[in-house]
């Protein structure tokens, strides 16, 4: 596994011999030592991932077509944290696509380098560079951004999280690598996490559905998507603090209020790209929301800001 090759996260990793059929599918936690196991074939860098997704009710570009998918949650993207629940972020600045990084945003190296913004052609050339039409095509309809582009919002997950995968790596993809066919394997990968879990349908199926006036408990929302997913997700919440509402003033309960995120996480058993998970409960604190009965919002959509999708989940 060592050769003369340069790799994004293991310097000497060699570009051929990374056949993994022949390989056995190893769980990526607890940690898979690199030096022992071919991390081409099993992920060895960040073994805990997390498929995320948005519940946006605006785009704020509407007028230029940008819309979110009626009776879906949206993709943010796939992570790889640590087994510890740690992570790190932007693994290969030779691969950095994100046009508007954070203002001092830096890489996961000790003495943090800055991460400068990228001023190429969007990421989404790429996809259709490989013909991959039908690819960009569900992209455009389910991983929306909001006051960005959407290839924008793709660069930057990809530039953040996909270097920061062992089994992304460009020596995984042999002498014969052609250039960008891992970022078209990272999005397919992303896509295809995000067809395990599909958020709208589970909760629409326990009667919880987008209202302006209807309110719900974090405890109902997460027991629905715990049950379907087989382990506890992180569900995210914005808002009012509950003891900032009128309702709740004076009360101990400081979560917020407005549904707006779940990170639904696995292990993986052997490449990431073979989507085979094993589900996890989500590491530290699983909810940000308030925990008072009936204190979530979820808030249908803007009028004019969602569509019928154009492609199926």
């Amino acid at each position: 596994m060592v050769g003369g090759a340069v790799a994004q996260l293991y310097p000497g990793q060699s570009p051929v011999n990374h056949t993994c059929l022949l390989q056995p599918s190893l769980l990526s936690c607890p940690p898979q030592n690199p030096s022992i196991v071919d991390s081409c074939c099993t992920e060895t860098f960040g073994g805990l991932l997390l498929s995320t997704q948005f519940w946006s009710t605006y785009t704020n570009r509407e007028s230029s077509g940008q819309l979110l998918p009626q009776n879906s949650w949206t993709l943010h993207g796939l992570w790889p944290d640590f087994c510890n629940g740690s992570f790190t972020q932007y693994c290969d600045l030779s691969r950095q696509y994100d046009p508007i990084p954070s203002p001092n945003t830096t890489d996961g190296t000790r003495n943090g380098t800055k991460v400068p913004p990228y001023t190429g052609p969007d990421i989404g050339t790429f996809v259709k560079g490989f013909g991959r039409y039908d690819l960009l095509d569900y992209m455009n309809t389910y991983w929306i951004a909001q006051n960005q582009e959407n290839s924008g919002f793709w660069g930057h997950e990809f530039s953040k999280h996909a270097t920061c995968f062992s089994t992304f790596n460009t020596a995984c993809y042999g002498p014969k690598y052609v250039q960008h066919s891992e970022v078209v394997d990272f999005f397919e990968t992303a896509v295809q996490w995000y067809k395990k879990v599909p958020t709208y349908k589970w909760l629409r199926k326990e009667g919880i559905v987008p209202s302006n006036t209807t309110t719900y408990s974090y405890k109902e929302i997460a027991g629905v998507l715990g049950r379907r997913h087989g382990a506890v997700p992180y569900v995210g919440c914005t808002g009012q603090r509950w003891n900032n509402t009128e309702e709740g003033r004076g009360g101990v309960d400081s979560g917020f209020t407005v549904l707006s995120e779940v990170w639904y996480y696995d292990y993986a058993y052997g490449r990431p790209q073979d989507g085979k998970t094993v589900p996890v409960n989500a590491t530290g604190s699983q909810t940000n929301c308030a925990k008072v009965e009936g204190a979530i919002r979820y808030y249908e959509r803007t009028k004019g800001s969602e569509r019928t999708p154009r492609v199926p989940y």
